[in-house]
């Protein structure tokens, strides 16, 4: 009954689709062109319209972004420096600053072998300059370790670096790895591990630290955090429009999240994975940290690859959506958030290959990177055969948020929209009958919160779970052939 319930939660949630997933594709960026396990695409700013291709086993590529080329030159090798003990390790970052076309310098976040640890490694933030006689190659002598970042296991290493729109450098570290976090590295300030930490890297040496951090200062917290509270911040991105800073975090056994990340923010782990208590820590108090935009459970994926907030041109379904996916189902997902709600949710294109990483080029498209011995660069394209093209403002689209609070005790909130235009479903003039039913982990009903016709707009409905029993319920929302489903926790 259990099982039977979990899958009926997944098909309802690929059954809602949006007016992007029906009008955009996959296509390869590059056909003539295979890379061995590669792990991101990025581009350097300058106005080049190189595209770099960084491969976990140590190399980086630079190529012209052009669909027919077919050699792409190694930019990079520093396969010698790297640990190679486990699957999570390698070359794992790669950022450009915002002067990249005058200074010719570039930062790259790798493992090396620790003398100091004896299951674990050390994580690399080094500096380097590209070659004087060749602006396709780097000069591997030029390395600067800025930052060295003791790992007591070999997994949960982040890697992501990234420049902010205040061109300081934005790093991810996981919470060094094993499980639960034995060391409560999430949690504790005087540690580097399970954060995203900011520095300024416009110095001649080294790197200094913003005196606005949230923790300059502070008693025993370390003043390069900018966030903490995070499991395995895969992958994160800036919305270059907001400047909001979007990250994936991947959970251990039972929920994937997106998080908006913000100065100071705690956002968790190990006190919760997602917007759940951690499974097997207990009951836990949320006061005081910052749940999820979105997460979801292990139906859907089971490693999520943190994408970017579209601000193409030549797909205008997507405009404003963040955009990700999960490397273990190969989803790829949209989620819109407006407002400080979550106005739109959905499958944007079923999976078909491991995704290990997102990328855009210098017109701001986006890419998909393919993980594998033979990974392809895929592009997000609108769909030859599409005819509509739906505006960057249009109207509200059927969604269903994550209630608030969550946890909750006994009271909660529940937000939802249906539609402002017609849908597959064929919403008819007087407005689609929409229900709104929660349920046990048995798939059991227990309550029924909306069942009548509703105009098109948003709507809140509050549940009561007086006289229920602590634990996981599910609520779901139908409006025609559109379902989604969401979970939230009572905790007594």
């Amino acid at each position: 009954m259990k099982r039977q319930a979990c899958n009926s939660v997944l098909l309802a949630f690929l059954l809602f689709s949006t007016a992007a997933a029906q009008n955009v594709v996959l296509t390869n960026a590059f056909p003539n062109l295979t890379f061995r396990r590669p792990i991101l695409l990025t581009h350097g700013g300058d106005q080049t319209d190189r595209v770099f291709v960084v491969r976990q086993d140590g190399f980086v590529h630079v190529l012209p972004n052009d669909s027919s080329v077919t050699s792409a030159p190694v930019f990079l090798d520093i396969s010698r420096r790297l640990s190679s003990g486990g699957g999570e390790e390698g070359l794992l970052g790669l950022a450009f600053p915002p002067d990249f076309g005058s200074s010719q310098t570039f930062y790259v976040n790798y493992t090396a072998t620790s003398p100091h640890q004896t299951n674990g490694i050390k994580t690399v933030v080094a500096r380097y300059k590209v070659s004087a006689a060749d602006p396709n190659m780097a000069d591997t002598s030029s390395e600067e370790k800025l930052l060295e970042v003791e790992q007591p296991f070999r997994n949960h290493n982040g890697g992501m670096l990234a420049f902010g729109p205040d061109s300081n450098l934005y790093i991810a570290l996981g919470d060094g790895g094993s499980g639960n976090d034995p060391n409560n590295n999430g949690q504790s300030l005087t540690t580097l591990l399970g954060k995203i930490l900011r520095i300024d890297v416009r110095t001649t040496s080294g790197y200094s630290i913003p005196s606005d951090n949230p923790f300059v200062g502070a008693s025993g917290g370390r003043g390069e955090i900018w966030a903490y509270g995070l499991r395995n911040p895969w992958r994160f991105s800036f919305d270059p429009e907001t400047g909001q800073l979007w990250a994936a975090d991947v959970g251990q056994g039972a929920r994937e999240e997106v998080d908006i990340i913000i100065r100071g923010g705690n956002y968790g782990w190990k006190i919760m994975e997602g917007s759940i208590c951690r499974p097997g820590g207990g009951l836990c108090d949320p006061t005081g940290l910052i749940l999820p935009v979105k997460d979801y459970a292990r139906g859907l994926g089971s490693s999520i690859t943190g994408g970017y907030v579209y601000r193409g041109s030549r797909v205008q379904e997507l405009q404003g959506a963040y955009v990700y996916g999960d490397f273990g189902s190969g989803n790829i997902f949209l989620l819109r958030y407006e407002g400080g709600n979550v106005t739109a949710d959905s499958v944007l294109l079923p999976g078909s290959f491991a995704i290990s990483s997102f990328g855009v080029d210098e017109q701001s498209e986006l890419y998909v990177v393919e993980y594998g011995e033979g990974g392809r660069i895929m592009k997000i394209v609108r769909n030859p055969g599409s005819t509509s093209v739906a505006a960057p403002d249009a109207p509200l689209r059927f969604a269903l948020e994550q209630n608030y609070p969550n946890p909750f005790n006994p009271k909660t909130g529940i937000r939802y929209s249906v539609p402002t235009q017609s849908g597959r479903d064929g919403q008819v003039p007087g407005g689609s009958n929409v229900k709104l039913t929660v349920y046990d982990q048995l798939g059991r009903e227990v309550a029924v919160l909306v069942n009548e016709k509703k105009l098109p707009g948003s709507y809140q409905v509050d549940f009561d779970g007086s006289g229920l029993a602590s634990g996981m319920y599910i609520y779901r929302l139908s409006a025609g052939a559109r379902v989604e489903s969401r979970t939230m926790l009572l905790l007594r």
